[in-house]
């Protein structure tokens, strides 16, 4: 548990104790979930002469429990869940990364999913207090204490100031997973679409799509829990807190809407892969129906010189062999003439022109 005095017009400072809280200042306690709650509990209790329930006291201790807003006569909850330490980052898998030259490149991808690990932070904001409860890991936390204790960044003016600092880092965050999670889908797209490796790896991409609709939930459910905490301060709130927190709600927003995207990206690949597959299955199909096509009409000649007659034509011929091999030859090289006239057979060797993004 660590203690924070933050005034406006003097450096923070880390407490060890305290016993009243000067009146132009709060106090920020922040507390780990693995660590004891009753000595922050008491704590806050001694400074502001406010219990906190013991049913907010669970909800501090669940690691699951979705964003969400809570409020009583004497204090407000704030459940906010960010990405955890242990979300894996894309930045050093060498497999998605794009280089310069690797607009073209349809190398095997990395069938890992990206998977988004989340966990739960807790706000109490009580009269000049702030309650913070988190994992053991919470780097949107530690960097905002770290910025304050510094003096890298201006003084938080009130509770709801500091907590909207935090819940910013902590969007922030996911603001960064767009770049990583696109080239990601992009190398899925790529991969689905690439004619020379069929692709079989459906329950990778499966799983994909499930982080991808987790991270949607997850927006939704912050985005509910900040209008809520909004909606019920709306009165109190001073206007530059009202558009900090519409800002944060459009951050929000902007993370739900680039979810959405990928979801769509995903599944249209999923569609062009089928479309395509069904196209080259067309394309082998008409080669075929053409080559039968051609040899049925020789397929007739060499049956009926095939046929055991005691009197036929050319039989006896020195010529009749030859002369008929190219007639059938003749025969064979018309039909394909008819057939390119008619545009049923097409070059496909032609060269393909590179994809720009003028294309897309």
């Amino acid at each position: 548990m660590q203690l924070l005095l933050i005034a406006k017009d003097r450096p923070i400072e880390r407490c060890e104790a305290l016993e009243s809280i000067p009146e132009d200042a709060f106090v920020w306690i922040d507390a780990t979930r693995s660590e004891a709650a009753e000595p922050w509990r008491d704590l806050a209790e001694d400074l502001t002469g406010i219990r906190i329930f013991d049913a907010h006291m669970t909800d501090a201790a669940n690691e699951q429990h979705p964003s969400f807003f809570d409020n009583t006569s004497d204090y407000e909850v704030v459940i906010f869940r960010g990405l955890s330490a242990s979300t894996e980052s894309l930045n050093d898998d060498k497999s998605v990364r794009l280089g310069a030259d690797s607009q073209y490149d349809y190398g095997p991808i990395n069938t890992r999913p990206f998977r988004i690990k989340t966990a739960p932070v807790l706000f109490f904001l009580l009269p000049r207090m702030v309650i913070s409860v988190r994992p053991d890991e919470a780097p949107s936390i530690g960097m905002v204490r770290s910025r304050l204790l510094s003096n890298a960044a201006r003084p938080p003016v009130s509770p709801e100031d500091l907590v909207h600092r935090v819940l910013n880092a902590m969007v922030d965050r996911y603001l960064e997973l767009r770049l990583p999670m696109a080239e990601r889908v992009d190398r899925w797209q790529r991969n689905l679409l690439d004619p020379r490796r069929p692709f079989n790896d459906w329950h990778a991409l499966l799983d994909q799509r499930i982080e991808i609709r987790k991270l949607e939930h997850l927006c939704e459910e912050q985005r509910d829990a900040i209008q809520e905490w909004r909606d019920h301060r709306f009165e109190n709130l001073s206007d530059i807190m009202s558009v900090r927190i519409n800002d944060l709600l459009e951050h929000i927003a902007r993370v739900l809407n680039h979810a959405q995207r990928l979801e769509q990206t995903a599944e249209s690949a999923v569609q062009l892969h089928f479309s395509a597959t069904a196209h080259r299955t067309n394309e082998i199909m008409r080669t075929l129906t053409i080559l039968t096509a051609i040899f049925m009409p020789l397929n007739l000649v060499t049956g009926i010189f095939g046929m055991n007659f005691k009197e036929m034509p050319w039989l006896d011929w020195h010529l009749g062999f030859w002369t008929t091999i190219g007639l059938m030859a003749l025969l064979a090289l018309s039909l394909m003439l008819y057939f390119r006239a008619k545009r049923y057979i097409e070059r496909s060797d032609r060269p393909r022109r590179p994809i720009t993004t003028q294309d897309l």
